[in-house]
Formats: C-alpha cells, sequence, structure tokens
C-alpha cells in the first residue's frame, strides 16, 4: 500500500484494460479503459465479473424508461471485485477486500434515508451503469459507504449476482410472509428464483413459481419452489397469501391480483415498459389486496442479501449459463435478447 500526492491509498498498480461505452440505443463502442483514482470517502474497485440484468438490456435497446438512463455511460450495475484503493476519509482497511455495491447513490442525510429508505434518496436518481459509470471496465469507482464487504473465502463469481438477490430481498421483506404461508412467485429468471430462494427461509407451506418456459421447472424446485407452472397452465391457481410479481411485465401485475386470496398481499418490483395493463381498483377494494412495491434495493436489503449469501442460504451460481470477455459485449447482448433459449444469465469479466 502507498500513499499519492492527492491523499489516495492504493494496492499495486490499477488494471488496464476495454471499458464498453454506449452511446445510444444499440450503439456502443470499446475504448481503453483509464482508472479514475477515487477522491475523499471513495473506493474503487478490481471489478472481477458483471451480470447483463434485464434493466442492461433495456438500456442497450433503448427501452428504459426515461429518467433512468443518461447516455453515454458504461453499463453493468451488477458486479463483484476487489477493494484496490481508496481516496481520503476511507478505511483504509478497505483495501483487499472482497466487496460488492449498491448501485443507487443516496445522500445518507435526507428523510428517506434517514428512515433506511435509502432507495427513495431525495437527492434524486442517481444509479452505478445508468446513470453513472458501471462495472463493464475493468474498475469501478464509488463512494466507500455504498460496499459490502465479503469474507475472503468468498466466490467473487458467485457474489456478482448479489445486486439481483438485493433487489429480491427488497420484494421479500416488503411481503413479510408468515410460516405456513401459501406463497407465489411470478417470474422465473434470476430475480424470481433468488426471491423464491429467500421466501424458502420462510417455510411456506406451499412456494409455486409461474414461468413462460417448462424447462425452468427443474431449476426452479432446486431453488426451493414446490411447484411449477406456465402461465398456460396456471388454470386453478388461486388462494394465495402472498404473491410477489418478479417479472414486471405489461401483464402480471394484473395477473397477479387473481392468484390472491381475499386480503391478500401482493408486491410487484421491476418496472414494466410503456403500455402496462392497469389494476382494476374495484377489484382491489372490494377483495381488501395489499399491494406493496419494491424499486432497487436499500442498504437494509443489500445487506439482507449479503448475509444470507455469506450463510449459503443464497447459492447464485447456478443461474450462470455463460461467461464471457468484455469485449464480447454484444455477443452477451444477443444472448440475454433470446438469441439463444438455452441462455440464462450471462457474466462478462473485464
Amino acid at each position: 500500500m502507498r500513499a499519492t500526492r492527492s491523499g489516495t491509498r492504493e494496492r499495486g498498480a490499477s488494471p488496464r484494460g476495454q471499458a464498453v461505452v454506449l452511446d445510444a440505443p444499440r450503439t456502443f463502442r470499446l475504448v481503453e479503459h483509464t482508472p479514475r483514482q477515487p477522491g475523499p470517502g471513495e473506493a474503487q474497485v478490481r471489478v472481477h465479473a458483471v451480470g447483463i440484468s434485464r434493466g442492461d438490456r433495456d438500456l442497450f435497446l433503448g427501452r428504459r424508461p426515461a429518467p433512468y438512463f443518461r447516455y453515454p455511460v458504461t453499463p453493468g450495475r451488477e458486479w463483484s471485485g476487489t477493494v484496490v484503493a481508496v481516496g481520503e476519509g476511507a478505511p483504509a482497511s478497505l483495501i483487499g477486500r472482497k466487496a460488492v455495491g449498491e448501485g443507487l447513490r443516496n445522500c445518507a442525510t435526507c428523510a428517506p434515508c434517514r428512515a433506511g429508505e435509502t432507495n427513495l434518496c431525495a437527492a434524486g436518481y442517481e444509479e452505478t451503469g445508468f446513470t453513472l459509470p458501471g462495472a463493464m471496465a475493468p474498475t469501478l469507482v464509488l463512494p466507500a459507504r455504498h460496499l459490502h464487504t465479503l469474507s475472503p473465502d468468498a466466490d467473487l463469481t458467485a457474489a456478482a449476482f448479489l445486486e439481483p438477490a438485493a433487489r429480491a430481498a427488497a420484494a421479500v421483506l416488503k411481503a413479510c410472509p408468515l410460516p405456513g404461508s401459501r406463497v407465489a412467485v411470478i417470474g422465473s429468471g434470476a430475480l424470481g428464483l433468488l426471491a423464491a430462494q429467500l421466501l424458502d427461509a420462510f417455510s411456506p407451506s406451499e412456494l409455486t413459481v409461474v414461468g413462460t418456459s417448462p424447462d425452468r421447472a427443474e431449476l426452479s424446485r432446486r431453488f426451493g419452489a414446490t411447484a411449477y407452472r406456465t402461465w398456460e397452465r396456471s388454470s386453478g391457481l388461486a388462494g394465495f397469501d402472498v404473491v410477489i410479481d418478479a417479472a414486471g411485465g405489461t401483464t402480471t401485475a394484473r395477473a397477479a391480483t387473481s392468484l390472491l386470496r381475499p386480503g391478500g398481499r401482493l408486491v410487484l418490483t421491476g418496472i414494466p415498459a410503456g403500455g402496462a395493463e392497469r389494476l382494476d381498483p374495484a377489484h382491489v377494494v372490494a377483495r381488501q389486496l395489499s399491494i406493496g412495491t419494491a424499486f432497487g434495493a436499500s442498504s437494509g436489503a443489500w445487506s439482507y442479501a449479503v448475509n444470507a449469501f455469506s450463510a449459503e442460504r443464497l447459492t447464485p451460481l447456478e443461474l450462470l449459463t455463460h461467461q464471457l470477455a468484455v469485449e464480447e459485449f454484444e455477443r452477451a447482448m444477443e444472448l440475454m435478447s433470446g438469441g439463444d433459449p438455452r441462455a440464462g444469465r450471462v457474466l462478462l469479466r473485464p
């Protein structure tokens, strides 16, 4: 570790390589990466792996709604890595630690932040990989207070899934399931299956995953589901105490209300594209349904997910089907856009 004239403390040389820059929908370039030294209170992380989320795909295709993006930008909000340098005022003890980090920036001082709702910071929306430089680059700089450190023996490849796990945790915590509840999760992607695995810890009497592909049945069961249905075979599903819509589709929220018992609880997560079917207020009120939402993940949800991962209650590595070099970004976008029916979660390695 050495001190520089700017007060930055670091270990070894910052890696160089290539970074992805999205200039506009479907328009990207690979550029030589110049690591930025961390400023006061910041940390620089050497990126081990970065996942590609539906949000990244929507950003690439130009489908992400305003104001949740800003071009040009280096994408990548799902990442894991090792802290290699810290700026003035950040703990030097972070250097050399394996870590993941929160993407939503927050001021830590406004009323929502002080109430624990750091994902609703009154300072406005800023997020790694969408409005701020993301992790599809050899290094990433972010506020050190947004880091969550991991054990020295943590699997950094698996840890790259902790960002969607934190969003799943936010939905599960909002759902407040009780032991013995009948629970359903809509969506058999990473968010839905990670939510199922977290819900399994609450000992539901039934945990049904509803997806679009029959091929996800066995994987859903390995993530804790007691049953798996596709929408085509969902006739008769009803009476659930809790439903989490982890698909965020244009029709799934409205469909989810039909799965609930009177007095049941629905949690919506994910931002659907424009044109989503509206919920019927009369249906919601007459059946006294409770509807909650989860936008991103608060610091508390992040801690919950990291603790579950450390306790081996989350085992996300089974979701991974492809690991590609960052230079293969275009191929990764093809995979995430349905170019290969066998594709699950895709990781890039800077």
